[in-house]
């Protein structure tokens, strides 16, 4: 056994000790009501970053609470080895309002075991799961190694964020400030999740997003339907025609372009995900729906992870109150995001997507656009050695073959990483679906707290060994 392996059966042991002391910690963080949102509660923000950066000094890291235009971020540095690789380590302490409190069965901010009868325990607290509950298991990684051996085996700078929840306003103009603060040799993010109870996951890809109104105008006001219908051009009429022909009946996208730069995943990955156990007809059951409407010819993980979509989001035009009004409208309007994927460029599909509305508007209409964000997938190097031996670290400490997943939203602080910082992210996080993160009654499972820091000190080793 060589020495690294020993120094991390004395941190894992010392983890499995404390366990009671690393919870009460945990409990002191989520009991600071750090709702980013919401103005009245600046000063909790405030208090919660210094709380942290207080936190990461008494485990020899040199951490700070640094001031932005809105709520303050907490970084921290931690020198390890010579030669070993330099890590970042970003996470969230904000959290979302508790709104609507009533359904809350305890206090959102006095957080609490729970004991399920099987014996399986909860914490149960806004901001368990979403993010202060994931963040601190590597914060309790840290301070094993440092009480353990004395220091961290790997050149550790935190990132801690107080803005996540209410857009990040402050996010990318501070990575442009501190670029060369900041930059390194690979980006860890905790706000994933695992694939199952069991089963731990690292998410590889992110779809990303283009969003887009259109309304189209006609008349100069609404219209008697008696009066006028037949001869008046309706608009909901010409924008649910334009709408329906962008899908065929295979489920695929019409939009000339639409699929260029679309990359497949390698066989190796769609292999990984075939052998997931998953059931479409129970994940579409849950929702009361029974058939994946999305292309014909992928698995419902492809369409999920891998394939881009295009979905309307709202349709208005007309009288939509109570009772009926026989009118026709003025103008309709709709809502489009596009989900990307691999190098889809969202303003080339912004640009293909108006061009196709205007070649389909029909004589008297015209259109107005409102465009609402673009931003490209991302895929991560998931065959590099890095991410390779995070795998094995996760695989050994649960048991069971860590999953590279993918995701179907964005993550937009891996694609700063990489745009502002040149640097890939590591997504590893222990949340599990059921967790009503942004609900009432949020919880994070003791496990995924306990057995999440033991992952991220055989994570640190893992890295460590490579150099």
């Amino acid at each position: 056994m060589s020495g690294l392996d020993q120094a991390l059966e004395g941190v894992l042991a010392r983890l499995d000790a404390e366990r009671e002391a690393a919870l009460s910690r945990l409990f002191q963080l989520l009991r600071f009501e750090s709702i980013s949102t919401d103005p009245d509660y600046a000063t909790d923000c405030r208090q919660t970053a210094e709380w942290l950066a207080t936190e990461l000094s008494g485990i020899g890291f040199d951490a700070s609470v640094r001031v932005t235009s809105g709520h303050p971020m907490v970084v921290g540095h931690a020198e390890g080895p010579d030669g070993a690789p330099h890590l970042l380590f970003y996470g969230h302490y904000d959290v979302q309002p508790v709104d609507p409190l009533e359904y809350w069965n305890t206090p959102p901010f006095e957080p609490a075991v729970e004991v399920r009868e099987d014996g399986s325990q909860l914490i149960r607290a806004r901001g368990a799961s979403d993010d202060k509950g994931q963040l601190m298991t590597f914060v309790e990684a840290c301070r094993a190694w440092r009480e353990e051996t004395g220091a961290l085996p790997c050149s550790v700078t935190v990132l801690f964020e107080g803005e996540e929840e209410s857009g990040s306003p402050s996010l990318v103009p501070f990575l442009e400030a501190h670029r060369e603060e900041l930059t390194c040799d690979l980006a860890m993010v905790c706000d994933t999740g695992m694939w199952d109870a069991d089963t731990p996951a690292i998410s590889v890809t992110l779809r990303g997003l283009m969003g887009d109104e259109v309304i189209v105008k006609a008349a100069s006001r609404d219209l008697h339907s008696g009066g006028y219908g037949g001869p008046a051009t309706n608009p909901i009429r010409v924008l649910s025609k334009i709408l329906a022909g962008l899908h065929d009946d295979q489920g695929r996208v019409t939009l000339p372009g639409f699929y260029d730069g679309v990359v497949e995943p390698s066989p190796e990955i769609k292999a990984q995900w075939d052998a997931l156990p998953f059931d479409a007809e129970q994940f579409l059951g849950s929702v009361q729906l029974s058939h994946p409407a999305g292309e014909a010819d992928r698995s419902v993980l492809e369409q999920l992870w891998s394939r881009p979509t295009m979905e309307f989001n709202g349709v208005t035009g007309g009288y939509t109150g109570q009772g009926f009004k026989t009118v026709l409208p003025a103008q309709a309007s709709a809502k489009i995001s596009c989900r990307l994927v691999g190098d889809q460029d969202p303003e080339a599909i912004r640009t293909a997507w108006r061009a196709y509305v205007r070649e389909n508007l029909p004589t008297d209409c015209e259109v107005e656009f409102f465009p609402h964000g673009g931003a490209p997938g991302t895929v991560l190097p998931y065959e590099s050695p890095s991410y390779e031996a995070a795998r094995g670290a996760l695989t050994a400490e649960w048991g069971a073959d860590a999953a590279f997943v993918g995701c179907g939203g964005s993550i937009p602080i891996v694609g700063y990483f990489q745009e502002i910082l040149g640097m890939d992210s590591l997504m590893v996080g222990f949340a599990l679906e059921d967790d009503a993160i942004h609900s009432p009654n949020e919880k994070y499972e003791l496990k995924s707290f306990q057995t999440g820091a033991r992952s991220w000190a055989r994570i640190l080793a893992a890295l460590a060994a490579r150099s």
